[in-house]
This record gives C-alpha cells, structure tokens and sequence, in this order.
C-alpha cells in the first residue's frame, strides 16, 4: 500500500469546484459577486420590474398620501388577481416565443357562457364554471391544431380569434346585453367579500416559509449527492427568516383593513403551481428549451408537439378562468366583458413582469409582478384623479420601456456568451 493510501484520502472537492471558470457563490460575498456577474452579464431576472414597483410607489405616494393605505393595497391585490390569472397563460406562450391576442375575447365568451348555464339554463355554477373552463381548454386545443398540423402562425390564428369570440361573446348574450350573477352566488361572494381570518392569513404565512425552507433544503441535499457545491444553510434560514418577516407584515397591514381575500390568494397559489411546474418538472424543462431553440429541442428528443398543446391549452383555459373570476368581481357579464383593455393589460403584465418576447425566458412569477405593477400604476392614477388617457399612455411607456430592457440585456447576454 502506498503512503497516500495508508494515511486516507484527500477529502473529494465538489465538481463544480473543479473547474476555476465557474463562480462558487459560496457565503454571502460569493453570492452577491454570483449576482452582480449575472447582472452584468444581461441576467437581470425580475430585477427592473421590482425596482420600477419601489419607484412607482414612491412616486404614488408623495402625490398622494393613500396610496399605500392598507384599504388601498387590499384593492390593488384584489383588483389585479382575475387579469393576473390571465396573464398566467401569456406567460406560458411568450416562453415559446409564440403569442395569443385572443385571450380577452376568450374569457369574456367563457364567462358569457357560463352566466348563461346559472341564470337562464338553471345549471349548478361548479358545473358552470367547469364548462365555462372546458370552453377555453377546447379553444385552446383548436389554436394547437391549427399551429401544428397546418403551420398558421399564432398571430394570424390568435388575432382571428379575438374578432371570432368577440362575437361569439355578443351571441351567447343575445338581446339581453347584460348578464347580472343572483346575489346569494357562491361565485360573487368569493371574488367579493371572501377573506381570509388573521388565524388563517398567519398560518398561511408559516406554511408558506416551512414549505420554502423544505425545498431549500431538498435542494441542498439533491446537489451535494450529485456531487456539486451544496448551498448554505446559514443563507437559507436568514432568506427564511426575511421571507417570514416581509410576509407577516404586508399580513399585519392589509388586516388593518380587510387582510387577505380569497382572490389573490388563488391567483399566488395558481403561480406557485406554475413555477414549480416550469423550474421543477421535465415539461418545464421542454416548454423552455422548445422556445429556447425548436429545432434543437426536436432533435434532443423532445416532442415538442406536445409542448405547444399543453401550452396553448393552458392559456386558454386560464384565459377562460381569468374571465369566470372577473365576472364573479364584477357581478356580471356583458357584451364589454373581456373586449375592453382586458386582453392588452394580460400581455402587457407579462411582459413588464420580466417575460421575453424572444422566448425561453421567464418566470410564473412575471404575471405576479407584472399585474401589481399595472394595477398600482392605474390605481395611482386614479387617486390623482387623472384621466383614463393618460393611463393608457402611461403604461405604453412602461411597456415600451420593458420591451427595450429585454432587447438590450438580451444583447448583454449574446455578447458575454450566456446566450
């Protein structure tokens, strides 16, 4: 036996500690040196959108002291959740470097659809609202027909969609123009006046850190059975402990109001699912190298076929779920439900949010940011009393603005070799 051998061996250094060119964010100076690199790198993340959200309330709130009134943010939450849902499903289709301008048309014909099964047909409104859901997932099939069997570009079918439903919409409705939900609707009252209790909303708030810190962890341990660097437990209970502490207290301020509504929390939880299904699950995997790079991704084995179907049916479906949810708020459905700026304000939150018009890149979490961007743009607005013109103006801007800060951190990326 050797010496080396008799004396053991020399402890094993993780893989990618081997290799001098990849950054180790090791400790908190490792991580932030990792982070500054990405940033200069073109890897901005929801960097832009958050800090324009920190700008817009500063502005917001100097010209208008109650703006973040707890009354106020309870609104914004509210308020921002249906076209949330909606702008969900253009995530999912913006990461295949595709689009669906038909999205608004479509919630407005599924919740047309689904008024008309609760107050004319009678129809129980949990089958009601399945049906109104099948409406926009078998809609969502027809666009997968029509993009993969027949080569329509989704813009042409998506933008044939949005004048087709539209009349569609002014169809189901018929002479009556207007459809008003019964006041004692299990629907109305869960987009309305359904809150959580402070017991609820704080348990909520430990459920949400326990589940977080768990996933870390996994992590962690799957990393360092692969042989990588193992993330920082420190790291992860001082996140933990942030995460905690920024929860419970947007939960202490909203309760001085009315806390939590029902609404919102089915919008986070519907983009927790989503995230977990895109970072965590091969079909993420596939539906981002698909809008990475199609023909690459056919020629690894993916099938990408199958991608665009589950994609453009998810979108129609939470299009069609956005829209239910919306005429819950509202209390009703007319022939101006899902036709005014419904269908531009989803796009728009997708982008904003984070998510490229290039594909490949994005997150669930853009609609999250995106939304709450829009909706306290134009709640601001409205506090100030400013015209609804320069509401749309305005968020021309901030669209354009994000449009232009893709492009150049996705120049930024091409030139570092990050792709």
């Amino acid at each position: 036996m050797s010496e080396r051998t008799l004396e053991g061996t020399p402890p094993q250094v993780a893989a990618d500690a081997e290799d001098e060119r990849l950054i180790r964010d090791v400790g908190l100076s490792g991580q932030l040196r990792a982070f500054w690199g990405r940033v200069k790198s073109g890897e901005l993340g929801m960097l832009p959108v958050i800090l324009g959200l920190i700008v817009i309330c500063v502005v917001f709130q100097l010209n208008e002291p109650t703006f973040l009134s707890s009354k106020n943010l309870v609104s914004i939450t509210q308020f921002a959740a249906p076209t949330g849902v909606i702008a969900l499903g253009i995530v999912l289709v913006l990461l295949l470097g595709e689009i669906d301008l038909s999205v608004g048309s479509v919630s407005g014909f599924a919740a047309a659809s689904m008024a008309v099964l609760v107050v004319n047909e009678g129809v129980p409104l949990a089958l009601a609202m399945l049906a109104g859901t099948g409406i926009g997932l078998a809609i969502g099939c027809f666009y997968a027909f029509l993009y993969v069997k027949l080569g329509v570009p989704s813009f042409v079918f998506t933008l044939a969609g949005l004048l087709a439903f539209q009349g569609a919409l002014l169809y189901v409705l018929g002479r009556q123009g207007t459809i008003v939900l019964p006041q004692d609707s299990g629907l109305r009252e869960f987009a309305r006046n359904s809150f959580l209790t402070d017991a609820q909303a704080y348990a909520l708030v430990a459920l949400v850190v326990l589940v977080y810190v768990a996933s870390q962890l996994v992590g962690i341990r799957r990393r360092a059975a692969a042989g990588l660097t193992p993330g920082s437990p420190v790291a992860v209970a001082v996140k933990a402990v942030l995460l905690a502490a920024g929860l419970g207290f947007l939960t202490y301020y909203l309760g001085i109001d009315r806390g939590w509504s029902y609404l919102p929390v089915l919008f986070v939880l519907l983009v927790v699912v989503m995230d977990f299904a895109l970072r965590r699950t091969r079909w993420g995997r596939h539906v981002f190298a698909t809008g990475g790079n199609e023909e690459a991704a056919r020629r690894s084995g993916i099938k990408v076929t199958r991608v665009y179907v589950s994609v453009f049916a998810l979108t129609s479906s939470f299009a069609a779920l956005g829209g239910i949810l919306l005429a819950g708020q509202l209390t009703s459905v007319s022939q101006s439900s899902g036709t005014t700026d419904t269908n531009l304000t989803a796009i728009a939150a997708a982008v904003i949010g984070g998510t490229s018009l290039f594909g490949g890149r994005g997150s669930a979490y853009s609609a999250l940011l995106g939304i709450i961007v829009l909706q306290a743009i134009q709640s601001g607005l409205n506090l100030m009393n400013v015209d609804s013109s320069v509401r749309f103006i305005v968020t021309g801007l901030v669209l354009l603005l994000a449009v232009a800060i893709d492009s150049v951190s996705r120049r930024l990326r091409s030139s570092s070799g990050r792709g």
